[in-house]
């Protein structure tokens, strides 16, 4: 075998090793990302869950209170 064919066949070992190693660590890299993305989308979610509860008993409170305006009026 001569020598440019050796030169060759290492120059693509090397550089499919070179690809397959930056595409496994490309992937890795993405997958971390997505995992912290998911649990801060995870903890919107939840803050969104406890204002819109907040929000419904607040509308009840205001209709509870406007009631009792509505008596306290009544009374006078």
């Amino acid at each position: 075998m001569s020598n440019e064919i050796l030169i060759a066949v290492l120059s693509l070992i090397g550089t499919a090793f070179g690809s397959l190693t930056g595409i496994f660590t490309a992937n890795r890299l993405l997958s971390y990302r997505i995992d912290k993305l998911e649990k801060s989308v995870e903890k919107l979610s939840e803050v969104h869950l406890r204002t819109s509860l907040i929000e419904k008993e607040q509308a009840v409170l205001n209709h509870r209170i406007l009631d009792l305006e509505k008596i306290n009026v009544k009374r006078s």
